[in-house]
């Protein structure tokens, strides 16, 4: 009876321990299950350590838990009814103190060597300081190779529209709300594979090439996250970490990466797209760049109404309805629909400091849209949702301002 229970108690941790393994040894090829192997040396190189740590605790806890059952079923009270009175034994309690001491060492000093390397950005070709917004990302290019003084800036916001995002789901079986309750009931694009990583302007990296990447935050704690390249970095106001990326000549192409910080209510919808292409594109793309940030901001004037309506709408939808809500109602920010500050002449002026300077909580729009768009925002938000002051802000209004 003792025997076949025995038995059967080593046959069950045995088939354990082999599924056990099993799962473990086809882990490489499942990333869906595991971490990413990613795509830079140093992303390997975490992935190897990550495996390597897994193995060394799974063996751990197969042999303690091993011993635990093997004691239990060995010494049990009706095989052993008689407890030994035997004390300590000086020589186990040396070895189980030595042991695991040279395990973490030997832990240790591959996680160090790790460590290290994913905080060495020296040497880097290319030079971009990533900030934080909430909730879209700032990135501004600094230094390449010779070039001290690049002078390109962007903004990067999801690109899929926030009517696709939040269309109510079940057709309003589940309690849709503010501006989805308005959408019950339409048709919206069918969603690809990344529709909620995809942005408006990407990352764009070259090939072969070490990147240094200085990341600050304008508002809120957010966190740099490309699972490909490796390497993780909190964004936090008043302080500038550092992380870096090099990605091989011949593995160009799009990488996707997230904020990782919980930072509020959009943070879902603050994806990074990072456009790794040869170092011959990124030196065409830095060009042009460069030549479109040079030229003097474009002052046209909106010849009517309509336009700069057109172009409001299409300006509000990616940068205010987060806040401000689809239909103006408000939410985050103030509402526009009906308001005083959106429909009164003495608010006028007010309105078109705000987004140049920001207030409180809302970022300053000076360094994130062109004079031709906030000029047309605000023409939008005084104009639409009934508002109908037939108020026409050019271009010129703003930047006087500015």
């Amino acid at each position: 009876m003792q025997s076949t229970l025995f038995h059967r108690a080593a046959v069950g941790l045995m088939s354990l321990m082999i599924s056990g393994l099993a799962m473990a040894s086809d882990w490489t090829e499942r990333s869906d299950h595991n971490l990413r192997p990613g795509v830079t040396a140093v992303s390997q190189e975490v992935y190897d350590l990550h495996t390597t740590i897994l193995w060394i605790v799974t063996i751990i806890g197969l042999l303690v838990f091993g011993l635990i059952l093997i004691s239990m079923i060995r010494h049990r009270r009706s095989r052993n009814p008689n407890p030994a009175t035997f004390h300590e034994n000086v020589f186990l309690e040396v070895l189980w103190t030595v042991i695991p001491f040279v395990i973490l060492i030997a832990m240790a000093v591959p996680a160090t060597r790790v460590l290290i390397e994913l905080d060495d950005s020296s040497d880097a070709a290319l030079t971009v300081k990533v900030t934080g917004h909430r909730w879209k990302w700032e990135y501004e290019y600094l230094t390449y190779q010779d070039d001290n003084n690049i002078g390109v800036s962007y903004m990067s916001n999801i690109a899929t529209p926030p009517e696709q995002i939040n269309n109510p789901v079940l057709d309003g079986g589940l309690f849709p709300y503010g501006t989805a309750q308005d959408a019950v009931g339409k048709d919206f694009p069918e969603k690809g594979q990344n529709y909620n990583l995809e942005v408006d302007n990407p990352l764009v990296l070259p090939s072969g090439q070490k990147v240094r990447f200085l990341v600050t935050s304008a508002d809120v704690i957010h966190s740099f996250w490309v699972p490909d390249f490796g390497g993780k970095k909190d964004a936090i106001p008043g302080f500038v970490n550092e992380t870096w990326a090099q990605v091989p000549e011949g593995q160009e192409g799009t990488y996707y990466g997230q904020c990782a910080e919980l930072c509020g209510k959009n943070h879902a919808f603050m994806p990074i797209e990072a456009e790794v292409v040869s170092q011959a594109e990124f030196q065409d793309w830095l060009a042009q760049k460069k030549e479109e940030a040079a030229a003097a901001p474009d002052l046209t004037p909106f010849a009517d109404l309509d336009e700069a309506m057109e172009l409001g709408e299409q300006t509000y939808a990616g940068n205010c309805a987060v806040c401000h809500g689809n239909n103006g109602e408000g939410g985050v920010g103030l509402p526009f629909a009906g308001s005083d500050f959106a429909t009164q002449e003495e608010h006028l002026e007010e309105h078109i400091h705000v987004l140049i300077e920001g207030r409180g909580a809302m970022p300053a729009f000076a360094a994130q849209l062109s004079p031709r768009q906030i000029a047309a925002v605000i023409t939008y938000e005084r104009n639409a949702w009934g508002n109908e002051t037939g108020d026409l802000i050019q271009p010129e209004d703003v930047y006087e301002q500015e």
